[in-house]
C-alpha cells in the first residue's frame, strides 16, 4: 500500500515520553449519548475499534463523565466511574488495542446544572478528586493517557471565563485565579497517575452559543493563561477551534494550536473542521456539506510544524475508513457528513 506524497506527514509516527503513536491522526471526542444508564456496551467497543483498524493513531473518547452528582444532564452519556461502566470502558480500551490503535478517554464534568459563583470550595476540592479518581482508573484499566475537557463551556472552562466565573475568592478575579480550578485538577490526576502517563488537556477560546469570544486576546495573555496548566503536569494541548486553518490573533497566520505550541513547547493538537469544506453551524443551517478534505492546508501546516498532532470529528463519525481512504488517495470515496450519522454507531 503505497501513501500519497502529499500525506506523508500526517502518517509519520509522533513519539511522546512513553506514548508511540503510528500517525498523526486523532479521532477527536463527539459526544454520542449512546452508553444506556452510563455504561458503554459492545457496540461501543467496535465503534472505536473500527477506526483503530483504519489508521487512526489515536483515539479519544466521547466525554465521560467524573462520579459527581452534576456532572452529566443525560442518563445515556457514558460514566468513567462505577463497576459496569469500568468493566464496560476496558473492554473499550482492550478491542482498540487489538486492532493495534490507541486510547484516552475524555474526562468530563459538564457543569450545567450549577453557576460557578453556586460551588463551595468543599464541592470544589470533591469534584477535583473525582476527575483524579477518573485518571487513576483510567490507568487501571489499560488506557494509554487521558484527556481532561477544558472547553466549550463545560465546567472547567467555566471557571476559566470571566463571563462565568464571578468568583471573588481564590478561584476568580483576575486570569491567573481562573486558571487555578483547572490546575487543581491536572495536579490531582498528575498524583494519581504518576509522571509517564500522558495528560492531555482539551482548550478553547470560544463557547457554545459564544464563538467570538476569548480568554486571550493576545499572545501575552495566552501565555499567561497556559504558563500554570503547564505547570501543573499538561502534556499536550488539544486546540479547539471552529476552523483550524483561521488565525487565532492579528499579524500571525498561526491558528491556537500552534500559537500554544510556540508559547509552551508543549506538543499541540489541532482541531476544528477538519476534513469538511464547511463549519457545523453552517452545515446545520444551510445543509452545505461535501467530501472536501482541504488537506493540501493542513498538511502544510503540519509540515511548518506549527502543530504535532490532527483531530478528526465529523468526517471520522461518518466514516470510520476516513484514514485509510486518505491514506491509498482514495478521496472520491470519503463519505459526506450527514445528520444521519448522529443517530447511529457506524
Amino acid at each position: 500500500m503505497s501513501t500519497s506524497t502529499a500525506v506523508q506527514s500526517l502518517f509519520r509516527p509522533f513519539t511522546l515520553g512513553q506514548l508511540t503513536l503510528a500517525n498523526r491522526i486523532v479521532m477527536a471526542p463527539m459526544t454520542r449519548a449512546m452508553s444506556p444508564n452510563g455504561v458503554p456496551g459492545a457496540d461501543v467497543a467496535a465503534y472505536y475499534r473500527r477506526r483503530a483498524e483504519n489508521n487512526v493513531g489515536l483515539i479519544i473518547t466521547e466525554g465521560t463523565v467524573v462520579n459527581h452528582p452534576d456532572s452529566s444532564n443525560s442518563k445515556d452519556v457514558p460514566h468513567f466511574y462505577g463497576e459496569e461502566a469500568l468493566k464496560g470502558w476496558a473492554n473499550v480500551a482492550a478491542e482498540v488495542h487489538a486492532a493495534g490503535g490507541k486510547i484516552m478517554p475524555q474526562i468530563w464534568h459538564m457543569g450545567t446544572k450549577k453557576q460557578v459563583n453556586d460551588y463551595t470550595e468543599a464541592e470544589i476540592t470533591a469534584i477535583v478528586q473525582a476527575f483524579a479518581d477518573a485518571a487513576s482508573e483510567a490507568k487501571r484499566i489499560g488506557f494509554d493517557g487521558i484527556e481532561l475537557h477544558g472547553a466549550h463551556g463545560y465546567l472547567i472552562d467555566q471557571f476559566f471565563w470571566e463571563k462565568s466565573n464571578q468568583r471573588t475568592d481564590r478561584y476568580g478575579g483576575s486570569l491567573l485565579a481562573r486558571t487555578r480550578f483547572a490546575e487543581e485538577v491536572i495536579r490531582a490526576c498528575r498524583e494519581a497517575v504518576g509522571p509517564d502517563f500522558p495528560i492531555v488537556l482539551r482548550i478553547s477560546q470560544w463557547k457554545e452559543r459564544e464563538y467570538t469570544v476569548k480568554l486571550a486576546y493576545n499572545p501575552e495573555e495566552l501565555e499567561q493563561f497556559l504558563q500554570p496548566l503547564v505547570d501543573a503536569g499538561v502534556d499536550i494541548f488539544h486546540c479547539s477551534t471552529r476552523r483550524y486553518w483561521e488565525p487565532e490573533f492579528a499579524g500571525s497566520d498561526l491558528n491556537l494550536a500552534g500559537w500554544v505550541k510556540r508559547i509552551t513547547g508543549k506538543p499541540t493538537i489541532t482541531v476544528g473542521s477538519v476534513g469538511l469544506d464547511s463549519d457545523f453551524m453552517t452545515f446545520f443551517t444551510e445543509g452545505k456539506s461535501s467530501a472536501n478534505t482541504g488537506i493540501d492546508g493542513l498538511v502544510q501546516k503540519l509540515e511548518n510544524n506549527e502543530f504535532d498532532l490532527v483531530a478528526i470529528g465529523r468526517a471520522l463519525l461518518v466514516d470510520p475508513a476516513w484514514a485509510s481512504k486518505i491514506r491509498e488517495g482514495k478521496l472520491t470515496e470519503l463519505v459526506p457528513f450527514t445528520p444521519e450519522a448522529l443517530k447511529t454507531l457506524f
